[in-house]
């Protein structure tokens, strides 16, 4: 009798162990998860509502041109100055660097329109440009015509600025005051640029390709160039109207 009580607590035991164990293993993989979810969230950079969080690159408050009208963040070269300000109109969220990352924008520009979105923006030269990779935004069926000038691939919408150019045989792009969807996802494994739902380029940063690529392009005296691997997201500015909804980012 006393043998089988003692069999019966032994078992109780080890129900009890396993049951024990079992539980702690659900809860790992539902902190795993979470913690997966949250790092996949969507993080809103601009909502339509507020400009929290952005700035003048190098400076400490947001531009008088840049206001939200119409629920758009919104360049405008048409307002009247309470007083001129120094230096050039570009932007950044200023509130958070980003490393690995999915970046999302809706955008539009005017006709003969020009802008681009920077990233990995370290503060360390007056020009966004020689420091941080760029996602052009232009008025491609337009620029030309008003400007003159021709234009290289690697110049045009969805590019990465002087160094990977958009295929144009799958590129939709929208004429002026028309909107266009951007997609940047960056990984040290993979870069995509997408436009209007259609994947334009991909390369590999800081692979042998980049390198070469940035020693036989306009980056090839600035050293600094596309090294850093966290920074700010940047709107950049060439003095003419543009508009912004949806900004959002997702930590990758």
């Amino acid at each position: 009798m006393k043998s089988k009580f003692l069999s019966c607590l032994m078992l109780l035991a080890f129900c009890a162990c396993k049951t024990d164990k079992k539980t702690k293993t659900e809860n790992t993989k539902g902190a795993k998860m979470t913690a997966t979810a949250k790092a996949d969230e969507w993080i809103p950079l601009f909502d339509g509502t507020s400009t929290v969080g952005w700035r003048a690159f190098r400076g400490t408050t947001l531009p008088q041109r840049w206001v939200i009208k119409d629920s758009m963040l919104t360049f405008d070269t048409e307002m009247e100055l309470e007083k001129e300000e120094k230096g050039n109109n570009s932007i950044v969220y200023g509130a958070e660097m980003f490393d690995n990352f999915e970046l999302y924008v809706e955008w539009m520009v005017s006709e003969g329109g020009n802008s681009g979105i920077h990233y990995h923006l370290q503060e360390v030269s007056e020009y966004m440009s020689v420091i941080a990779p760029e996602y052009q935004m232009l008025d491609d069926l337009k620029w030309e015509e008003i400007n003159n000038t021709k234009l290289e691939a690697w110049q045009k919408t969805g590019a990465d600025y002087a160094m990977y150019a958009p295929d144009e045989r799958v590129k939709i792009v929208k004429p002026a005051m028309q909107w266009n969807t951007t997609r940047i996802i960056f990984t040290p494994q993979k870069v995509e640029h997408w436009l209007n739902g259609v994947k334009l380029l991909e390369f590999t940063p800081w692979s042998e390709d980049w390198e070469r690529r940035k020693k036989e392009s306009k980056w090839k005296d600035h050293p600094k160039y596309g090294t850093f691997k966290t920074g700010y997201i940047a709107i950049q500015d060439h003095n003419s109207p543009l508009w912004f909804k949806n900004i959002k980012i997702k930590k990758l």
